[in-house]
């Protein structure tokens, strides 16, 4: 390979305290029916994050084939997760909210609603006059709804999945050159710096920020592209207090968003770019991991301030479980998309509960 490929946001890691009640939150809310694996095990790999020790835990990833990126909903088995000891603020270091893709803004409004979903805000409009609005799911964590018209199949339901991510930075200029070198995200669709209505009903909203949306200009390729399709990433900055790291003092895999994961090719590659560039692996698992019924290899790094990145080059999916169906993606050209009809069997992995 002469350079790495980039899929899309695979999943966004949710921490909760009991994964088979959040899963069947977030099916009914998010449409995440897809179980593509499940597995109890040791992560005997993330010591640098959890306390120098391996930390037994429970983990689902799901997805939504209507398109965006899936959830990796994990739960510690043998210690209590911890909850932040304050107020997240936006403007905290750290994933502050998941975005996600929705048909309409107001008929996903009154389903979510109707659904229990706590509203933070009315319908709204960003500085580019695109409609979004707030939530709260029931274990505190945000999610922003932001219309979209790409998908990838027409399942009926008003959302898709990850398209995204709201993150609190130190300092914009850096960071954005972090996710533009590294991640692709090298086109800026609005820069400004002011009180923004939009944020009042958030947590911290009042204070006065430099928020920056960024989208990637070239199409994502590989495997898996059509399904997580086009993203953004939110950077917000504040600029009258002080925040605080959303992560502090406690372990990966503790409750809220605990990293951002992307689906790549070309693990070689983006290790020896990462460490040039001043953000080295600081998890770097290189053979193929068994996750259950799946398997890759994976590594992490992170933002400049600490915001953890996962990456995974996905080597094995199930596609019929019951009849041993397993796709072994190795041997294929990493840019190549797998073709629709493969993709859209993944629906055989419907469940209806973990």
């Amino acid at each position: 390979m002469r350079e790495k490929v980039i899929s899309g946001i695979q999943q966004i890691g949710i921490g909760v305290p009991d994964v088979r009640e959040a899963w069947k939150w977030y099916k009914q809310c998010f449409g995440v029916d897809i179980r593509m694996f499940e597995d109890s095990a040791v992560a005997e790999h993330m010591l640098p994050y959890t306390g120098g020790k391996p930390q037994r835990r429970h983990a689902a990833l799901a997805l939504n084939l209507q398109g965006g990126g899936g959830f990796e909903i994990w739960q510690y088995v043998e210690r209590t997760p911890l909850s932040p000891e304050f107020e997240i603020l936006l403007g905290d270091l750290g994933i502050f909210a998941a975005k996600i893709k929705c048909r309409h803004a107001k008929t996903t409004y009154d389903f979510l609603k109707a659904n229990g979903a706590q509203m933070l805000s009315g319908i709204l409009r960003d500085p580019r006059g695109k409609e979004h609005f707030f939530i709260k799911d029931p274990y505190g964590n945000i999610f922003q709804l932001v219309t979209s018209i790409t998908w990838f199949r027409n399942e009926k339901k008003p959302t898709g999945a990850a398209y995204g991510a709201v993150i609190g930075v130190s300092d914009i200029d850096k960071s954005k050159a972090f996710y533009s070198s590294i991640l692709g995200y090298d086109q800026v669709i609005f820069d400004e710096t002011t009180v923004f209505g939009e944020y009042a009903g958030l947590p911290g909203g009042n204070n006065r920020f430099r928020r920056v949306l960024l989208r990637h200009s070239k199409p994502r390729l590989g495997a898996f592209s059509p399904i997580f399709g086009t993203s953004e990433i939110e950077l917000v900055q504040v600029l009258d207090r002080e925040p605080q790291k959303i992560y502090k003092e406690r372990f990966w895999g503790d409750l809220g968003f605990i990293h951002l994961c992307f689906d790549i090719r070309g693990m070689n590659l983006l290790r020896e770019e990462c460490k040039q560039k001043g953000c080295p692996f600081t998890v770097d698992v290189d053979h193929s991991f068994d996750m259950g019924e799946a398997a890759g290899s994976f590594s992490y790094t992170e933002d400049p301030d600490g915001t953890l990145i996962e990456f995974v080059e996905t080597h094995k999916i199930p596609i019929l479980k019951s009849m041993g169906w397993y796709l072994n993606l190795r041997n294929r050209k990493p840019e190549k998309a797998l073709p629709n009809w493969l993709l859209k069997a993944i629906s055989f992995n419907k469940a209806r509960d973990i």
